[in-house]
């Protein structure tokens, strides 16, 4: 045998990570860098859109150049490269991981129904030794915790960087497949070029959205290729202009030429920077699909393949220019002029492929946060299709997928020109990327735990530079940039009415909760005939029994012998394990057969079919009991006080994860007349069988270990959740009409009344009991005034 400890097999080992590494850097390309790798379609076509032909020098082009290259190198490689994908939520990125980080480093959490113990979840946690809180870092933490104010404005500032991120996902499609189409125009007259550019593009836009739900793991293997056949391209001819037409062009990297192009174009140099910021178009990609990859991988493709390819591509458009810039009166062309006229068409379809596929990547993330605002209870619910059994994070949710086309085709059809696309672009990928900058300077002193001056030089670095692109990108409002602001805008007003809906909802929810007196007084039967089954009751209270209750026990006049509190939380963490997936306890005395079972489930975390669901339910609860039983209290005594049942909850796990816990096997069999309870012939495992029958059935059994021994007690009331399951699980849903309170002002009238009312009643209903039969589901209505 190989020792582990010999040199050859870490040798072995470090090579095959590296080789793992090296083949996620190759599938980010198509995946991440989709995107940025297409904006030398459009950069210097949007920067220099009205001046470059009135010039005579070079400046105007070797400071555009200057500009672009300091633009690539301080954002996307100083700026995300270096310190941004540091800030990962447990291996996830993007706007809402960074918001979900400080939820955990500070109680602004804006989920409601948040518990202690889910800060014990070991996503919580961090390896290493954690450096402690710096007094500035403190004072922040707890004028955070105290001021409601403040955390509602961070939990703004978070949905208008997700707002915005939204936004990009209609306006990136839209100028990425218009600007590579406009190569068309080469091969056409003036007069006849746009009238085919428009329904090429709607064209392509359509089949690029109708396609999204095959899934892009489908078509994921071709991604990587055309990206790479891309920035060979591109880097191949830039080299080649550098050559032939203006060797000396690298002296156009000096910061000085900035300098010198603002001094001389002065107000319209600095318009002309709402342009130049599309060059950084698609970097908040390599954060935002962190969850896919690993940070070196996209730290490897971006340093050495994407951004070297980027610099020779703009180097090579400036040389050609800074030589044809007074003869080209075809300069609108942009990119394509300056390609040799025999790679024309070959580059044409290969630019349109890399759109496509650019497009295709901001589309998916867009899917992607949906989710998460969605988890974290800040978006309506929408139907989340996963494509593909393997990777979790690849979804499709149709809603979203036909309204960004819908409103990609307008943006297309309304603007026609790369320019005014370009300004709705820029104003929305430079607004993402302020609201990261301030999110992660409070991420580095509350979270890394490191000196204010630290954060401080980095917000006024990376803050002052891309607040200068902003304000170039705000001035053209009126020239296509009120595109974003408008549609992050309505995103915005829906997602912040959900949000106060579900919370003001909750709030009412645990004013009005039952009080566990009134269940005592009920007696075991609960006052009402118990039938065999289980009814899982939904709720979204983590403790106490919901108001909607009562309603159940006085309008139906049975129930089921096994009761149970279903609430399906999100917590702000990406994922949940599964040996953590489950809080289980009593409610009231044992013989009342009354549970609160607490699924956790991370932003990230996919959703199991009913089936698989049901059945780790039902074995969670048959472990928790087991557990109990095994139980004692100091003196070596059961412990039956019954008095804080409501409050104490047990982590268990899902079946998988406890290889010597309860196993639950269901069979198609005739069952026989059998009064044993103990599997004879065997010594390891004990079996619980279900009550005596003689018809053919499902049969439900569970085995259990051998030691530790249980109570007869515990054993019973595994028996009647044995027969409970075998006679099937009900789904009971409480459906509130949710009205605001008399007396209420105007506003909160309409926002709950007309607003939260309109998106409760138009979005689906929750995830988990979609695929249940109706003859499986009780619905019992209530009016809840908030």
């Amino acid at each position: 045998m190989m020792d582990p400890e010999s040199g050859f097999y870490q040798n072995q080992l470090k090579k095959e990570s590296w080789k793992q590494v090296l083949i996620l850097a190759y599938q980010s390309l198509g995946v991440v860098y989709g995107d940025l790798s297409t904006s030398p379609l459009y950069v210097y076509k949007s920067a220099f859109a009205e001046d470059i032909e009135h010039s005579d020098t070079s400046e105007e082009i070797y400071g555009v150049l200057s500009f672009v290259f300091w633009t690539l190198t301080i954002i996307p490689l100083l700026k995300y490269v270096f310190i941004v994908l540091r800030a990962d939520d447990n291996g996830e990125g993007g706007t809402f991981a960074l918001y979900s980080l400080l939820c955990r480093h500070a109680r602004v959490n804006s989920i409601p129904n948040c518990q202690l113990a889910d800060e014990d979840l070991s996503e919580y946690k961090k390896d290493g030794v954690v450096p402690a809180q710096t007094n500035f870092g403190s004072g922040l933490k707890s004028i955070l915790e105290k001021h409601r104010v403040l955390q509602k404005l961070l939990l703004i500032l978070a949905l208008i960087g997700t707002c915005m991120v939204i936004g990009d996902g209609v306006l990136t499609p839209a100028i990425s497949v218009f600007s590579a189409v406009s190569g068309l125009e080469l091969s056409m007259s003036h007069e006849h070029h746009k009238y085919v550019e428009v329904p090429v593009a709607c064209l392509i836009l359509i089949g690029l959205f109708a396609l999204q739900h095959y899934g892009t793991h489908r078509v994921g293997f071709l991604f990587a290729p055309i990206v790479v056949a891309w920035l060979f391209c591109i880097s191949s001819i830039g080299l080649y202009n550098i050559i032939y037409w203006n060797p000396h062009i690298y002296q156009a990297l000096s910061p000085y030429h900035m300098y010198k192009f603002l001094k001389k174009t002065q107000t319209g140099g600095w318009m002309s920077l709402g342009g130049i910021l599309l060059c950084i178009t698609g970097s908040e990609a390599m954060f935002a699909d962190l969850g896919h990859f690993s940070q070196l991988s996209i730290k490897i493709a971006f340093s050495f393949v994407v951004y070297p390819s980027l610099i020779l591509a703009y180097m090579g458009q400036a040389a050609y220019l800074s030589k044809h810039h007074v003869v080209a009166t075809d300069y609108r062309i942009g990119f394509y002029v300056s390609v040799p006229e025999t790679l024309r068409w070959p580059v044409l379809i290969i630019a349109i492929l890399a759109a496509v596929v650019g497009s295709q990547a901001i589309i998916t993330g867009t899917f992607s946060i949906i989710k998460q605002c969605q988890a974290l209870g800040c978006f309506p619910r929408v139907k989340i299709v996963h494509t593909s059994s393997k990777i979790h994070g690849q979804i499709y949710i149709p809603e979203i997928n036909w309204t960004l086309m819908i409103l990609c085709l307008a943006v297309t059809i309304g603007f026609r020109d790369t320019k005014r696309m370009g300004n709705a672009s820029g104003l929305a990928v430079i607004t993402v990327m302020l609201v990261t900058t301030c999110l992660m300077s409070l991420v580095i002193v509350l979270c890394w735990r490191k000196s204010v001056f630290v954060a401080l030089a980095f917000v006024l670095f990376f803050g002052a530079f891309e607040a200068l692109y902003f304000s170039a990108a705000l001035i053209k409002f009126l020239e296509g940039a009120w595109v974003p602001v408008a549609l992050s805008l309505i995103f915005m007003i829906i997602m912040y009415v959900w949000h106060y809906g579900t919370r003001k909802k909750y709030e009412f929810d645990v004013q009005n909760k039952v009080s566990i007196n009134w269940l005592l007084s009920l007696g075991p039967s609960l006052g009402i005939v118990r039938v065999r089954g289980i009814g899982l009751i939904h709720t979204e209270l983590v403790s106490g029994i919901p108001a909607i209750f009562s309603h159940f026990v006085t309008n139906l006049p049975a129930f089921h012998q096994v009761l149970v509190f279903l609430c399906v939380k999100s917590v702000a963490v990406p994922h949940v394990r599964p040996e953590e997936r489950f809080l289980v306890g009593h409610i009231g005395p044992k013989e009342y057969r009354l549970y609160r079972c607490i699924v956790r489930c991370g932003y990230r975390d996919f959703h199991k079919d009913d089936f698989e669901f049901e059945n780790d339910l039902v074995c969670s609860v048959a472990e928790y009991v087991r557990a109990e039983s095994s139980k004692v209290n100091e003196n070596g005594f059961k412990d039956e006080s019954e008095k804080d049942h409501d409050e104490r909850m047990t982590v268990v796990g899902s079946p998988s994860t406890y290889a010597d816990g309860i196993k639950m096997h269901e069979d198609e069999v005739e069952v026989e007349v059998d009064n044993h309870q103990d599997l004879p012939g065997t010594s390891e495992v004990r079996e619980i069988r279900s009550p005596v029958t003689s018809t053919a059935k499902k049969r439900v059994r569970f085995s259990l270990p051998e030691s530790p021994k249980m109570e007869n007690v515990s054993r019973e009331e595994l028996k009647d959740l044995m027969e409970a399951r075998e006679a099937g699980i009900a789904y009971i849903l409480g459906h509130a009409h949710v009205k605001a309170k008399n007396g209420s002002n105007w506003l909160k009238k309409l926002v709950i009344n007309f607003g939260y009312d309109f998106l409760r009643r138009n979005s689906r209903a929750p995830s988990y009991p979609l695929s249940v039969p109706h003859a499986s589901t009780l619905e019992v209505g209530m009016v809840c005034h908030i």
